[in-house]
């Protein structure tokens, strides 16, 4: 649905704009960014704590991430807001568990963690599969969005997503991770605002809190939905949820790699708890406009002709002119901040783990080059791949999207397991790694091919992905111990350092532990209260 926007909407979008290009341009010239790998990277190992965690926010939601939660919401309600507010407390996983090993092996990248804890196999596997992954779906999936958010605002699809893409990646080859995360510290706030805006001017039209409650019905206020649930049961949400969690907060280098650009371990943990208490919003900025739409369209207010057109919805008929403009850079903000996030995070990967493999000898601006090199090659394939967007449906999206789910088990094995049991080695995570994938690979061609399938095969094909992250994750975890222990234990050079039994005192304030101690408290006590509300 198109949305009608003003001269002083666009002007406020340009503005927008070019707040992200001025703040690129001054972090850049806070020290020599482009002169050493860490510079570029990791941003010199130099962020605070404050844009540590909005950067961890910012990166993890999307312009999809916002259309598909007020989709969601207005289609079922605050169920999809589970995973959510797990992410909260993955993220203290995050701050309070792994932090500390990834900072004190001073690795760059998390295949780098898992050769030093397994070997060169494990990286090669991981590396591979995540570059693979990031092509495939997250770049992809934010180019479509972007051009859709730029369809919504009466400009051509092609030219929306050509313009996201080029301006995004400019500054992110220039600037690597010092710019990523200086801009995406700005567009929390202006997702943040521009969603709050949204969400209460929609509850002000319904008539509060209480007149949705009542409109909507306590089935969409109900986040602990029944085992037989097709999207979230709630043992899927208990058992199979922290899994998914726990490989993509914990180990995906999408995510990590803002707590590796942290000045210490102190920046990186509090970095990690300010994350989780921003984690704690989506559910009533992103998912309880979606329920506002649906109100909205129930009383006759808004029209809503399917789920996903929520947001653009309650944008088009809602906000007054100006506002418009706010939030729509709010959706652009989402884009750009997930973008250059995967853009950085992905040319990391084939500098250090690919590039550097085969030149070990190359300087830090040979290094730094290539990383920018990789970056442009990624641009140009995110333009390449444009055209072919509108051809792909929106199921194989899904497929798509579900590779992760699929792959994810086995990766957060090897990495929680192993640094809590210094007894497993490189042969158990290897076959750990290769059955999980296998076993992964079979569920996604199965569930292609569902309709013809019969018996167990069926079942296998069609079980809530949550349920069966829990089976995968299982399995990949016998797998790891059996094998390990079956074979010869690891060198005192796989594990010194790197679990928990043989991991030095680390380096933090005591002052800082006990607020962050206080902080990660109140965070859980925050999601209890959220769980309780949210009964039904």
């Amino acid at each position: 649905m198109g949305l009608e926007i003003s001269i002083i909407d666009l002007g406020i979008i340009f503005a927008y704009f070019a707040a992200v290009f001025a703040i690129a341009i001054w972090s850049t010239r806070r020290g020599a960014v482009r002169e050493t790998s860490a510079g570029y990277f990791l941003a010199g190992r130099n962020i605070g704590w404050v844009v540590v965690g909005t950067s961890l926010f910012a990166s993890n939601i999307g312009s999809e991430h916002l259309v598909g939660l007020a989709g969601t919401g207005a289609d079922s309600g605050v169920a999809v807001g589970q995973f959510e507010i797990l992410a909260s407390l993955i993220l203290l996983i995050l701050g309070w568990v792994f932090v500390p090993f990834y900072l004190k092996s001073g690795v760059y990248t998390m295949p780098e963690f898992l050769e030093r804890r397994y070997s060169k196999g494990a990286r090669a596997y991981l590396s591979w599969i995540s570059i693979i992954a990031y092509v495939l779906t997250k770049i992809s999936v934010t180019i479509y969005a972007g051009g859709v958010v730029f369809s919504a605002m009466g400009m051509d699809f092609w030219t929306g997503a050509l313009l996201v893409v080029i301006a995004t990646g400019i500054y992110t080859v220039f600037g690597g991770l010092r710019a990523v995360v200086f801009t995406e510290f700005m567009q929390t706030f202006v997702l943040i605002g521009g969603s709050v805006v949204v969400t209460a001017i929609g509850l002000w039209q319904i008539g509060g809190w209480g007149a949705l409650y009542d409109s909507v019905g306590s089935s969409f206020f109900n986040m602990w939905q029944p085992a037989s649930h097709p999207d979230f049961p709630w043992t899927g949400i208990l058992f199979g949820a922290p899994i998914l969690g726990v490989w993509y907060w914990c180990t995906d280098q999408y995510i990590v790699q803002r707590v590796l650009s942290a000045k210490n371990i102190d920046n990186a943990r509090r970095g990690t708890i300010l994350g989780g208490f921003l984690k704690v919003l989506p559910l009533f900025i992103f998912v309880v406009p979606g329920m506002i739409a649906f109100a909205l369209a129930k009383s006759g207010k808004l029209v809503l002709e399917q789920s996903d057109q929520a947001l653009p919805a309650l944008i088009g008929s809602l906000l007054p002119t100006g506002l418009k403009g706010f939030v729509l850079a709010g959706l652009l903000a989402a884009l750009m901040s997930s973008l250059s996030a995967v853009f950085n995070s992905c040319s990391t990967l084939i500098t250090w783990d690919i590039y550097k493999k085969f030149r070990p000898d190359s300087s830090e601006r040979r290094l730094v080059m290539v990383g920018q090199i990789a970056t442009v090659v990624l641009v140009i394939f995110g333009l390449l791949w444009i055209p072919f967007m509108k051809n792909i449906s929106g199921q194989l999206y899904k497929y798509l999207q579900s590779v992760q789910a699929y792959i994810s088990p086995p990766i957060a094995a090897v990495f929680l397991l192993g640094i809590f049991m210094k007894r497993l080695n490189a042969r158990g995570a290897m076959a750990s790694l290769l059955v999980g994938f296998f076993l992964g690979m079979v569920r996604l061609l199965a569930e292609l091919n569902k309709e013809h399938l019969g018996g167990l095969l069926h079942t296998y094909a069609t079980v809530n992905f949550l349920h069966f992250a829990v089976f995968l994750f299982v399995v990949c975890s016998a797998v790891l111990i059996v094998v390990s222990l079956l074979s010869a234990p690891p060198s005192e050079a796989q594990i010194a350092g790197l679990t928990y039994s043989t991991a030095t005192k680390t380096d933090s304030d005591p002052a800082w532990r006990r607020k962050d101690v206080i902080l990660s408290i109140i965070l859980a006590i925050v999601v209890g209260l959220v769980w309780i509300y949210f009964r039904g």
